[in-house]
């Protein structure tokens, strides 16, 4: 049903149980992961120079050593995470408004399923929804689980809680999160372009 998925990441605590549901997800599949950063260049144009935000728009990040990082920090750790599972990882990085480069990826890569969190590092959040989130369910014809981080224990606090307590009681706890978390979650794909 599903052999490629892309996980759009800007390293955020949403984004976080967003790859988990991602990797989880192609896990069962046997899918391979897309980890797809973008640069919103309308958020950061006003900081940096028009030649900078042509080169964010390539994809280029070498001269620019905060963002670089932030987007090797946030697509490297799914792609470790991806191994850890035994499972193939694609990492991308771009620039440019970021709904469109996800549905304009998912389209070019032939990606079966889009998993993204319902909002991002700005945590703006329209009704229910983050913009981007809602522009990319708006955007494409791909099937989009959108995960709440609502109820979703991360992967740090679980470890810390099982430190804690010293055995693997807690396994099952982070366990049942994750599953409510699946819940919470819409599935849902428009044609709206």
């Amino acid at each position: 049903m599903y052999e490629r998925i892309l996980v759009p990441t800007d390293g955020s605590t949403v984004a976080e149980a967003a790859v988990d549901h991602a990797l989880d997800i192609a896990g069962r599949y046997g899918a391979e992961v897309h980890a797809l950063y973008v640069a919103d260049t309308d958020a950061i144009a006003y900081g940096v120079g028009a030649e900078q935000v042509d080169r964010i728009r390539q994809g280029k990040f070498e001269r620019m050593d905060d963002l670089r990082e932030e987007a090797k920090a946030a697509t490297g750790d799914v792609a470790e995470r991806g191994a850890e599972r035994g499972l193939t990882v694609h990492e991308h990085h771009a620039g440019g408004k970021p709904h469109r480069l996800i549905a304009d990826y998912a389209e070019d890569e032939d990606i079966d399923l889009v998993v993204m969190g319902s909002h991002g590092r700005a945590g703006v959040r329209r009704a229910l929804l983050g913009s981007v989130t809602e522009r990319t369910l708006r955007s494409t014809d791909v099937p989009v689980l959108v995960v709440d981080y609502q109820g979703v224990q991360t992967r740090e606090s679980a470890t810390n809680n099982r430190a804690d307590a010293g055995d693997d009681t807690d396994r099952a706890d982070a366990g049942d999160d994750t599953d409510r978390a699946a819940t919470d979650g819409d599935t849902e794909g428009t044609g709206d372009n």
